[in-house]
Formats: structure tokens, C-alpha cells, sequence
């Protein structure tokens, strides 16, 4: 029972760090592997307790994404699929010991693309679009990484979008929403298909990430951006240390 309260809370506080600016699997993860879960196990349940919020997120953008050409959009669908599929079967390949050492990098990762995405983005808009088979390899690779670690997968899919060419905010919102649902959900389909996903607290998690999400929007409007990201950004560099020193243990 107190493991399933500190599941909640976490679960809880990411659902309100998504609605605010995201960044909520630095929450979820690290406090699945707190209360004991092996790591392999511990991501495939995170992915399954922030699966609803894409949903939702994707339903809010229904408007910018029937603006796109239905071919590219299923393009991408399936360019997503693939590479969420991919990302998910590599994660079932590596053993926990192995993903043990990989933690580190990949929470680094997902900070500094949080803490540098926007910057990254504004540098990128405008550029010369990629070719169709270099945008679909960069989108697989991203989707990949999506399927194998979600931290910050939303960050660099706003940032490859921007880099092919796209330049509308909203748009890129929604496309990045979609995608993510799509790698999500082919990644947890394959995790529950492998029996790595612990389902009674990745049910309690989404139930609380979907509240948290709902409670979260007033304290959008009254935070300052800068201090939402300080926090996410200081968590995601506190849980990548301590990984670290875990690994290294």
C-alpha cells in the first residue's frame, strides 16, 4: 500500500507536469524503480500510465490535424508505428542489467532536449525541409527512441518537424501528439504482449495522471513558464544523477 500511494502521487504530479509543460516520466519512471520494479518492467509501466494523456492531447487537436494531407499523415502513422515497434522490440531485447547502465544517458537525454528544445526548435524553423527518405529515416529513429525510452520524445519530434520545415506552432502540436500516441501505443501493446507491464499500479497511475492532467490546467494559467521548466528541468538533472550513481554502484 504505500508503494501504490508513492505510485499515485508520482503518477498524479506528471499528469499535472504534462498539462503545465511535460516532462512527467521524470516522475513516473524513476518512482516505479523506487518501489522496486526492474527497470525494463518499470518503463513499460510508465509508458502505460501516460498512454491517456496522448489521447486526450490528440482529440484537443483534431482542427490542425485535418489540415494536413491525409497521405502524409498516414505516412507518418506508419513511419511511427514501425519505429515505435522497433524501439519496443530492442527494449525487450536488453536485459535489465544492461538497461540499468543506459538509464543515465537516456534521462540526459530527455533533460537537455526538454531544456533546450524551444531553442533548438527556433533555430531549426525556417531551414530547408529534408527529402521525403531522409525525413521518414529521422522520423523512424525518433519514433524508435520513442518506443524504446518516452522521456522527452515530444520535445524531439516538435524539434525534427521544425527542422523539416513545418514553422506552424499548433500544427506541429498536434502532429507531435498523434505520433506519440501512435508510438505509445504500439509500445505498450508489445510490453503487455511480453508480460512486463505490472497492471494494478499502471491502472492506479493512469487514473491519477488523468486527474493530475485535468488539475494541472488552472495552475497553467497562473504559473510562470519559467518556473514550471526550472522544476522539471532541475527533477530530470537530480533523476539522471541519481541513476547515474545507481549504475555506477
Amino acid at each position: 500500500m504505500p508503494d501504490l500511494l508513492i505510485l499515485i502521487a508520482a503518477a498524479f504530479a506528471a499528469g499535472v507536469l504534462n498539462t503545465l509543460a511535460g516532462g512527467g516520466t521524470f516522475l513516473t519512471f524513476p518512482a516505479l524503480v523506487l518501489t522496486g520494479m526492474p527497470p525494463v518492467a518499470a518503463n513499460a509501466t510508465s509508458a502505460v500510465a501516460v498512454l491517456p494523456g496522448y489521447a486526450g492531447g490528440m482529440a484537443g487537436y483534431r482542427r490542425e490535424l485535418g489540415t494536413l494531407p491525409r497521405a502524409q499523415l498516414l505516412h507518418q502513422a506508419g513511419t511511427a508505428l514501425a519505429g515505435g515497434l522497433a524501439g519496443a522490440g530492442l527494449l525487450l531485447l536488453t536485459p535489465d542489467t544492461a538497461f540499468t547502465q543506459i538509464i543515465p544517458a537516456l534521462m540526459l537525454v530527455a533533460t537537455l532536449s526538454f531544456a533546450f528544445g524551444d531553442a533548438l526548435r527556433a533555430r531549426l524553423a525556417g531551414t530547408t525541409a529534408t527529402g521525403r527518405i531522409a525525413s521518414t529515416a529521422e522520423l523512424f529513429l525518433v519514433c524508435a527512441y520513442g518506443g524504446y525510452f518516452n522521456g522527452g520524445l515530444g520535445i524531439m519530434l516538435l524539434a525534427l518537424f521544425a527542422l523539416q520545415g513545418m514553422t506552424r506552432l499548433h500544427t506541429m502540436n498536434g502532429l507531435k501528439t498523434a505520433v506519440s500516441l501512435i508510438v505509445s501505443a504500439i509500445s505498450v501493446a508489445a510490453f503487455a504482449l511480453a508480460g512486463l507491464v505490472a497492471w494494478t499500479p499502471a491502472l492506479a497511475m493512469m487514473a491519477a495522471a488523468t486527474a493530475g492532467g485535468y488539475l494541472g490546467a488552472p495552475l497553467a494559467r497562473v504559473l510562470p513558464d519559467s518556473v514550471v521548466r526550472g522544476v522539471i528541468i532541475a527533477t530530470g538533472g537530480l533523476m539522471t544523477a541519481i541513476f547515474a550513481l545507481r549504475a555506477l554502484a
